[in-house]
């Protein structure tokens, strides 16, 4: 990867001071977390020498899983308790013990990186969360800094994140189906997608005031004026757009997303009496969150792999109109569950658990070839 496009980092500026707060989600997840063969090994050393040792729950396990069929470059994967949570996991501190003896760079690179969620492209590096991380989640909430990207955060200095690596070889973004963009008007495009989410009033009216941009800049021919021109030249004023009243939209999108996750991780269905929920407990709170709602879109928008996975901005905006979807669901869903209307617990929640599903569940390839089917209007 080219050095000097190492050192241009992007955030959005919500994101730009995060730390890790110590929730121990990612550690009790009950995820596969792969061991790349020099941290196996330096690991291994330092249990099999006593500086380093297992959590006191988990001391009767074997820290290290080592079977066939192990990902690419992995020497061993991290074991698991009976709880789901990995060994190194301690329980009463929530701290990892990896991390606190041996420091950041022992960790497996999926430790090392998440909720981290990067693009690096000929432009630089570009760094979004998963929100599943609550920490991260909590982050759609504060309202002390202006929606925006930003350059050099200092919570994401100059590093090989691990993400999705555009190389020479791959195309830019494409504008539509066989007409690829010039990256300054991909980076506009890009900057005017969280502008949108800055400054519409609901999530509805973003996506609908997208959905309409997308239009005009994807009617670009190379007769007109340059393609950045024409995104520059996007109407102000935003359109205005109801919420919804009922899931059943929500729904079917919350199904065609399960349909890109393995059947081995795919979710049990579970939607009893989630419209008559969404409907009394849901949607009369729906517009008190327009911000954190706004800016989760913003999330999704910034740094987006679907830009490069997907066929065109259509496929991009489909994207959040799904992302919004599978919130509304869960939404529903926790407000079922916790028999109470939404409130900053519950909508958190909901976050979480969409991004559960869009980040490490879904195949990204298989959203995206989903998501580019709105190319075809």
């Amino acid at each position: 990867m080219d050095h000097t496009a190492l050192q241009a980092v992007r955030s959005l500026s919500i994101h730009a001071d995060y730390r890790c707060r110590h929730s121990g989600a990612c550690c009790t997840a009950d995820w596969d977390v792969p061991v790349e063969v020099p941290v196996y090994r330096s690991l291994d050393e330092a249990w099999r020498s006593g500086r380093l040792h297992v959590a006191p729950q988990s001391r009767a396990l074997d820290p290290f899983l080592v079977e066939p069929d192990l990902p690419d470059g992995a020497g061993a994967m991290l074991e698991r308790n009976q709880a789901g949570e990995c060994v190194f996991f301690e329980r009463e501190s929530r701290l990892c013990v990896v991390h606190r003896d041996l420091g950041h760079e022992a960790l497996p690179a999926t430790c090392r990186h998440f909720p981290r969620l990067a693009v690096h492209d000929a432009r630089g590096t570009f760094v979004s969360l998963s929100h599943y991380c609550p920490t991260a989640a909590g982050l759609l909430f504060r309202e002390d800094v202006d929606l925006a990207i930003v350059l050099s955060p200092p919570a994401f200095p100059p590093a090989d994140y691990e993400g999705l690596a555009v190389t020479a070889d791959d195309l830019p973004p494409l504008l539509r189906p066989g007409v690829v963009m010039d990256l300054d008007a991909y980076s506009r495009w890009e900057a005017h997608m969280v502008r949108r989410c800055a400054e519409a009033a609901t999530p509805e009216s973003v996506l609908a005031s997208l959905e309409r941009d997308a239009a005009r800049v994807r009617a670009w021919t190379a007769a007109g004026p340059p393609m950045a021109a024409l995104v520059d030249s996007l109407p102000q004023r935003p359109v205005d757009a109801a919420a919804p009243t009922a899931l059943a939209a929500s729904l079917a999108a919350f199904a065609q997303t399960m349909a890109a996750v393995p059947d081995d991780l795919r979710l049990l269905p579970d939607e009893h009496s989630l419209e008559d929920v969404f409907t009394r407990l849901v949607a009369p709170q729906w517009t008190t969150w327009s911000g954190p709602l706004r800016r989760y879109l913003a999330a999704k928008a910034f740094a987006s792999w679907t830009a490069y996975q997907g066929r065109g901005l259509l496929s991009i905006v489909r994207g959040l109109q799904v992302a919004l979807a599978l919130v509304r669901v869960e939404a529903a869903r926790g407000c079922r569950d916790a028999g109470r209307a939404l409130d900053r617990e519950l909508l958190l929640g909901a976050f979480r658990q969409a991004d559960f599903i869009l980040n490490h569940l879904a195949v990204g390839e298989d959203l995206a070839g989903e998501w580019s089917k709105a190319e075809a209007r």
